[in-house]
């Protein structure tokens, strides 16, 4: 390596995208926005879609914008949201653009798959929570409705992998993103060959399985004409998005959990095997895939989306995030709410949707922006207390921190809320831990760090994390007290 590197971290999420240029001094990573750009659904034909090209347009874009930069670029890398996926024909074309996981086509789709085989058997092979736009029953409905580019795919080819694909000519299934289609053996690291039976596809549908780090090739020579770059390597960093983040948590030792922390709350721990258990199936965990083989286990809760959506119905409160979350500390309103109670997922109104939960299970609904805020911070932090201490039932690790990552760790009273809630101490940061968790698989993969201990140091000299400590401890054991009460009301609704 040069004594600055550069390696360009292409972060595609589910409304927008951006490419990040990350340069490497020898201790640190350095990040700066490279592009930014918006990635909607594409309503048609009556589904949604996600446009393949136009993504793959906007990451030449930005190549060129490098070139043009004079940027010597070391390499390229590219995470994504989970479980979708792209078909592709023997010569190499693009069949269809890629069904989006909104759209509601597989609606009723796990009821039909387990007329076949049961849940407990699914969990048993794949270890991943039970969610209808999972892979297996996107495929599984697009089988049952005699999808024609299903029919002639040669290739199905997960969305960073299919960018990749687009970039190199090279296929591979990255085990990161793959493991998030509840079709792979997280024992073996491959695909579950009685998975595949059951949706009509075999192993060879598949690119070869590759870990995080895997150079998949270098830009075509169409590619290198169009952009003004020349041969740079493509690597398969760790392509789901969580997975890339989670490698940026800048913790010391293993005995910690973590908190991706964005529109989805997704907490959990890194351990070397998946745990599989009565319980964990019960409580519907996922075994996810991590670098180097280990296992992001872990917990998907509804997390800023209320927020999100409670911000777009006020009409009278501060349009600034940073100042609209700071009401909450002007509000001495206690009510609660079940932040994965099935009425949130997607309401007309939040805030009705809110009233009507605070109605229905006894309490004074909450009337200003002010209250609205602090019942959803509060309620968010004592759902991070119950998924913690069902963790600690199943955890090989002491859990002694919550290192909080993404972009609602610059929540200042979130992060207060959650330290003081879970009686642990918060490690708020990298806000921008997905971009910085990919740039860490390239640096490696360039030879700059050689372990996950290395990465972290790196990542760690490269962010100034916040730390919150836990206070009026008390105060917080009587909420939760409270908060499982409110549960129980609710499920007896």
């Amino acid at each position: 390596m040069t004594n600055t590197s550069a390696f360009l971290a292409v972060d595609l999420g589910a409304t927008s995208g951006r490419t990040v240029l990350a340069t490497f001094d020898g201790e640190k990573l350095n990040l700066r926005e490279w592009t930014r750009f918006k990635n909607p659904m594409i309503p048609m034909s009556g589904h949604l879609y996600w446009d393949l090209p136009a993504l793959y347009n906007e990451i030449l874009q930005a190549l060129r914008k490098v070139a043009e930069a004079d940027v010597e670029l070391t390499s390229i890398g590219i995470d994504t949201w989970g479980v979708d996926f792209a078909l592709f024909t023997s010569d190499g074309r693009l069949s269809s653009l890629p069904y989006c996981y909104r759209d509601p086509h597989t609606e009723g789709a796990i009821e039909r798959f387990f007329e076949r085989m049961s849940a407990t058997e699914v969990y048993e092979r794949t270890g991943i929570q039970f969610m209808e736009f999972n892979s297996l029953f996107q495929l599984d409905t697009l089988r049952r409705d005699g999808c024609v580019a299903l029919q002639d795919a040669d290739k199905i080819l997960f969305i960073p992998d299919a960018l990749s694909y687009l970039l190199t000519g090279k296929a591979v299934a990255e085990s990161t993103i793959v493991s998030t289609s509840q079709l792979m053996d997280p024992r073996s690291g491959e695909l579950d060959e009685a998975l595949l039976e059951a949706v009509g596809l075999t192993r060879e549908h598949f690119a070869p399985m590759v870990r995080p780090g895997t150079v998949v090739g270098r830009l075509t020579p169409q590619v290198q004409a169009y952009t003004g770059l020349g041969d740079v390597p493509v690597v398969a960093v760790a392509g789901h998005d969580t997975a890339s983040a989670v490698i940026s948590v800048p913790a010391e030792d293993e005995n910690f959990a973590y908190l991706s922390c964005g529109t989805w709350s997704l907490l959990g721990i890194e351990t070397p095997q998946p745990i599989i258990t009565s319980e964990s199936f019960r409580q519907n965990f996922t075994n996810e895939g991590g670098l180097d083989g280990t296992t992001r286990f872990l917990k998907n809760i509804c997390g800023l989306w209320f927020f999100e959506r409670c911000r777009e119905e006020f009409t009278d409160a501060p349009v600034d995030v940073a100042e609209l979350a700071a009401l909450c500390e002007q509000s001495d309103y206690d009510g609660l709410i079940n932040p994965d109670a099935p009425c949130f997922a997607h309401p007309d109104s939040m805030t009705q949707a809110i009233v009507d939960y605070c109605n229905r299970t006894g309490q004074e609904p909450p009337q200003q922006p002010a209250d609205f805020c602090r019942c959803i911070f509060r309620s968010l932090s004592l759902r991070y207390r119950q998924v913690i201490e069902i963790l600690r039932t199943m955890s090989p690790i002491d859990i002694k921190k919550l290192h909080v990552i993404g972009g609602g760790s610059l929540n200042r009273y979130l992060m207060q809320y959650a330290a003081d809630a879970t009686g642990l101490t918060v490690v708020s940061g990298p806000s921008e831990g997905t971009a910085l968790g990919n740039a860490l698989v390239q640096l490696r993969t360039a030879g700059g760090v050689s372990t996950l201990g290395e990465m972290r140091k790196v990542s760690a000299a490269s962010v100034t994390p916040i730390i919150y400590e836990p206070h009026h401890t008390e105060a917080w054991k009587q909420a939760y007290e409270q908060f499982l009460l409110i549960q129980k009301k609710e499920t007896n609704n």
